[in-house]
């Protein structure tokens, strides 16, 4: 048993060792995180990716070469998206170039992503960004984003501060490296459970299970608490954006607030989820925001 154990150990002390060599700084937090993958790697699994979905979701894509329809509200929606998405992109330039200036070492990418907009007529609340900058916008997000009067039309193009939030903080995740960290990440606990098992053979069928079920639910936690704290960051780089491309950043905790009400609002507790409570999410912007103002009015004039 006690050399089983030490199999174990040793494993753990190499993972320990391979989890500490591959250490790079995030110049959004100043913090040291994991990660494995390559930017050009990154940005290579995000294009096949979006292209598979792309095809997946066929003639729902607005106004792409295979959609069942375009009409000028389509074409509209699509616009829009398209100049959000534009005007971040700009905004992540300049972020980055912010940040170099400022003394962080770090490879920049908001001017080499591909950066890609299309939007999906769904009714899913969604949208997202792969690395390489391939973003998708779920129509079903607009009326959250809008006047949440219960259905999608072009009135919910209005106003469209909350949409620019969503698109800022998905664009968040894949300047920060999100996915590529949290693929190593699952690999690393992979190779944990790997290691593990390399000790379980002279054990019973009971306490395989006991160590294994206990290694699981750890890394299993560890994981998801590695998940929230990626969102929070999304968060804070979102309103990053959102300053320089001049959308006005107090309207992210009211779309939190709407977000948290999806569903009837039932969600299982923070720490059994991937990702913040929305309420959470609001309170870190309530937080943020005195500074964020008055950035955002000194780079965009007061708005009423």
């Amino acid at each position: 048993m006690r050399g089983r154990f030490g199999i174990i150990i040793i494993g753990l002390i190499g993972l320990a060792i391979y989890y500490f060599a591959n250490q790079q700084t995030n110049p959004y937090t100043g913090k040291k995180e994991f990660n494995t993958i390559s930017i050009e790697k990154a940005s290579q699994l995000g294009r096949q990716s979006y292209v598979q979905m792309l095809q997946q979701e066929g003639g729902n894509v607005i106004c792409s070469q295979n959609a069942r329809s375009c009409d000028a509200a389509g074409r509209e929606v699509v616009e829009k998206v398209r100049e959000i998405g534009d005007r971040l992109r700009v905004a992540a330039i300049e972020y980055e170039r912010e940040l170099i200036d400022a003394g962080y070492d770090f490879q920049p990418v908001a001017r080499e992503f591909d950066w890609e907009f299309n939007v999906i007529a769904s009714e899913q609340p969604n949208a997202f960004c792969l690395p390489g900058g391939y973003v998708a916008v779920y129509t079903g997000i607009l009326d959250v984003t809008g006047n949440a009067d219960g259905r999608v039309d072009l009135s919910d193009l209005d106003d469209v501060d909350k949409l620019a939030v969503v698109m800022g903080h998905e664009i968040g995740h894949a300047l920060a490296h999100h996915g590529a960290k949290r693929m190593s990440n699952s690999q690393l606990a992979q190779l944990g459970g790997a290691a593990v098992a390399l000790g379980l053979g002279d054990m019973n069928a009971n306490q395989q299970m006991m160590v294994r079920q206990a290694f699981g639910m750890a890394a299993q936690g560890g994981l998801m608490a590695f998940s929230r704290d990626h969102e929070t960051q999304a968060d804070w780089i979102g309103l990053q954006l959102l300053l320089r491309a001049c959308y006005d950043p107090r309207e992210a905790p009211e779309l939190w607030e709407r977000m948290g009400k999806l569903g009837g609002g039932q969600r299982p507790p923070q720490w059994m989820s991937t990702h913040p409570a929305s309420e959470t999410r609001a309170a870190n912007f309530r937080e943020w925001m005195p500074d964020a103002v008055a950035e955002y009015e000194r780079r965009c004039g007061r708005r009423l």
